[in-house]
């Protein structure tokens, strides 16, 4: 039997609780082998392969763009074991640059990374500058998400700079989390905040890669153009069966123009979600900022939100296969994100989050000290 996303949706019901990060890579599979079938739209927006979760905010999102966590759907904490066989179906200039870690280099350096916003790189040296002494050991992201006309849904987020992270429907519930080492990080996580850090005073270029690279993917940035083809290949032959159940051919390796928006969706996905976990530290929203800045498609603007100044980032539609797009604002002072929103250009947003962010100590929030 082929299964597809609604058929996975439903046989999660009732099963028992599984991390959303593993849901999102069953979820990642499905979508991949329900992408187009057309030639023409194969070639210019390939999906990944191998690509660590999908995140998106609807089922008619473009199936092979990532979209991040600041914009993503609230899976929650009730999804089932079904989901993981699924897959098979189917952030002070005169500190020193730390080292860049063995996993994110490569035989050849990646693309020089393109110039860099101006707006963006003005708020790094203003948030390197505020940085003073850090309070704190955690980041609590309070987000409230709207999707089409549903109501509200709010979850606490809870983010810790050793990685942990946890994350409850109520704020009453997070000392119970703690204490119960309800840890819903994985490896992936602590990649792209990694990455984050490093962009901070390391070498831009390398930085880039390091967070395209914290998602698994058959890019092969840094390899030989002989060595990128096999890459490619080797991803499409592991995922080949899911394409022909769903009676597809297995989409060529782009190039180019859309191969370039891929790795920058990558970069965006990363960014935002290493953004998200550090909120509340400087060294990880300048990080990220940095990278943004590098990317062509995102746009900065001026705006104003709630009588504050902000950023608004909008990261067109060619990051994400030519369909929606995802605005981000920001705090035009602090870099702390404020607002995200995701629909097609110029109408109304299919989703929308409100962020509140604040540094905390893990060890007052396990004892109930909000």
């Amino acid at each position: 039997m082929i299964m597809d996303e609604m058929d996975l949706v439903g046989q999660l019901k009732n099963a028992a609780p599984l991390r959303s990060e593993a849901y999102e890579r069953a979820r990642t599979a499905l979508r991949g082998a329900m992408a187009e079938s057309e030639a023409a739209r194969a070639s210019e927006i390939a999906p990944v392969p191998e690509a660590a979760p999908m995140r998106t905010e609807r089922s008619s999102w473009a199936r092979d763009r990532r979209l991040g966590i600041l914009g993503k759907v609230a899976i929650g904490a009730g999804i089932g074991a079904v989901a993981a066989t699924a897959a098979i179906v189917v952030v002070a200039p005169s500190a020193p640059r730390p080292a860049a870690p063995a996993w994110a280099t490569s035989q050849a350096p990646a693309a020089q990374a393109p110039a860099a916003d101006i707006k963006l790189v003005s708020l790094v040296t203003e948030i390197k500058a505020s940085d003073d002494s850090l309070q704190g050991d955690a980041s609590l992201v309070v987000r409230t998400q709207t999707i089409d006309s549903r109501p509200p849904d709010v979850t606490y987020n809870l983010y810790t700079d050793n990685g942990d992270y946890y994350v409850t429907d109520t704020e009453s519930a997070l000392p119970a989390a703690i204490s119960g080492h309800d840890n819903l990080a994985e490896d992936v996580n602590a990649r792209e905040v990694e990455a984050a850090r490093y962009a901070a005073t390391g070498d831009l270029d390398t930085a880039r890669k390091q967070m395209v690279n914290a998602m698994p993917n058959a890019f092969g940035l840094g390899l030989s153009p002989a060595e990128q083809e096999k890459a490619w290949e080797k991803a499409m032959a592991k995922d080949r069966s899911i394409y022909q159940q769903k009676g597809i051919a297995p989409p060529k390796r782009p190039t180019g123009k859309a191969l370039q928006n891929l790795i920058d969706n990558h970069l965006w996905t990363g960014s935002v979600d290493a953004l998200a976990r550090g909120a509340a530290n400087p060294e990880i929203r300048a990080g990220v900022l940095k990278l943004i800045s590098t990317i062509p498609e995102v746009t900065v603007k001026d705006s104003t939100t709630g009588g504050r100044p902000t950023l608004t980032l909008t990261a067109g539609p060619a990051l994400f296969g030519g369909s929606d797009e995802q605005v981000l604002t920001i705090d035009a002072r602090t870099g702390m994100p404020i607002r995200s929103e995701v629909g097609a250009p110029g109408r109304k947003p299919s989703s929308v989050s409100v962020f509140e962010v604040s540094r905390v100590t893990l060890a007052d929030i396990a004892a109930g000290r909000f």
